[in-house]
């Protein structure tokens, strides 16, 4: 079943040509609608009914400065997984005690590196709390417990359980206490990430219920942080529900205020809903440049290739794709083709859509690729020697905002030396 076009119901172009947009900032191009970013930093702040919660940003799904900015007025914490990005959190105004370093394998550097700059640390490995306790003796440190379950929608973004390189298992508890011992750590924080792409509220409702339970064997918590996962409804365009965040808020609220009330220690409890907050914010907007038939297959050729977003090779990841021709967006109730939409990459997996039904589709059109505010400019690159695109804001005024200039060729040079 189709259903109206997501950036008609949402207003997401405020009025602006596509065509207009990629004339003024170049093509392809990373649009961002702020008032649905706000909405969606307000969603994550208000998922449950407990003084002490706050959700974290997460940095790796979208590190442009200005987007962290907005998401820091909107009063969420965030975390990071390396230097830079504890940098770009800096610059963007947040403190300290508002970032939660979860790197994951990293140097002696990478730790003393967050040490200096005040940052607590969550570390994922025996070896790596021994190295923080040498470094560090009688700090404050936190733990990522492996809860022994992942979940997600591709075993890529499965975080948890005994297949992945992430957390500290269960059965080492007892080498974690004795590293504690040796450097006299004080360990504040416990966090947990079983997988990505959650659409449904149990298996978060039931991974937060263990790890409370996990939880009740350390005394000094500061901090409880559950993860996160949060998915988005990647196939909207046929009707795909939201996640029932209601239900979710009554029931990880009642978790909450039933632990408080046995471990009676004041506590800050987070999630990290990771794409839900900027996923849906972006959208990116491309140019097709060819069409040809190969045999019984049509090829829809475009400048969106795997250098400018990665996540339909990286993970077979579907977006939705709308069509404009002449500035008018095409209709998906009318006559469709199928065809596969690719990039300009000299890549066989260079392919954005596959076998994907759409409107009639020529030379000159202008796609638009919906929810790619998530690990798309984020995970880009200049591979092909291509250059990055624009960012920009739509402001919630109806303005765009130039927040990240497109590269130029100078760009690909800088880091040479000659």
């Amino acid at each position: 079943m189709k259903t109206e076009s997501f950036l008609q119901k949402t207003n997401f172009l405020a009025g602006h040509q596509p065509e207009e947009l990629l004339a003024q900032y170049g093509s392809p191009l990373y649009v961002y609608n702020e008032q649905i970013f706000r909405d969606r930093c307000h969603d994550m702040q208000s998922l449950v009914d407990y003084e002490r919660f706050t959700a974290n940003y997460s940095i790796k799904a979208n590190s442009n400065i200005n987007l962290l900015a907005i998401a820091r007025e909107e009063g969420m914490y965030a975390d990071a997984m390396s230097p830079g990005e504890i940098l770009f959190l800096e610059q963007a105004g947040y403190s300290p005690e508002q970032i939660f370093f979860v790197p994951n394998n990293v140097s002696r550097e990478e730790l003393q590196f967050a040490i200096d700059h005040n940052v607590l640390t969550s570390l994922d490995s025996i070896s790596q709390l021994d190295l923080f306790g040498q470094l560090n003796p009688g700090g404050r440190v936190a733990i990522r417990i492996n809860p022994g379950v992942g979940a997600g929608h591709h075993e890529k973004v499965v975080t948890g359980g005994k297949k992945t390189k992430f957390g500290i298992s269960m059965d080492q508890m007892d080498q974690v206490q004795t590293t504690l011992k040796r450097y006299q750590l004080h360990l504040v924080g416990v966090n947990q990430h079983i997988g990505s792409l959650f659409m449904e509220p149990q298996p978060y409702l039931e991974a937060a219920r263990h790890f409370l339970s996990l939880a009740e064997q350390f005394s000094e918590l500061e901090l409880v942080d559950f993860g996160g996962g949060f998915g988005i409804p990647y196939h909207k365009l046929e009707g795909q529900e939201r996640l029932d965040l209601q239900t979710l808020k009554h029931e990880l609220t009642a978790l909450i205020r039933g632990f408080v009330a046995k471990y009676k220690r004041p506590v800050l409890f987070k999630s990290e809903p990771g794409r839900y907050v900027v996923a849906e914010s972006g959208v990116l907007l491309g140019t097709v440049h060819a069409v040809k038939q190969n045999d019984a297959s049509t090829f829809v050729g475009t400048d969106l290739g795997f250098n400018v977003l990665a996540r339909p090779m990286m993970y077979d990841s579907w977006h939705d794709i709308e069509v404009f021709h002449q500035g008018e967006l095409q209709a998906t109730d009318g006559p469709l083709k199928t065809v596969s939409v690719v990039g300009n990459i000299c890549e066989s997996g260079d392919i954005i859509a596959k076998h994907r039904e759409l409107p009639p589709i020529v030379e000159g059109d202008v796609l638009a690729v919906l929810d790619a505010g998530a690990y798309g400019y984020a995970m880009s690159s200049t591979y092909n020697n291509r250059l990055r695109p624009a960012e920009i804001l739509i402001q919630k005024d109806g303005q765009t905002r130039l927040i990240r200039r497109r590269e130029v060729f100078e760009d690909l040079f800088r880091t040479f030396e000659f």
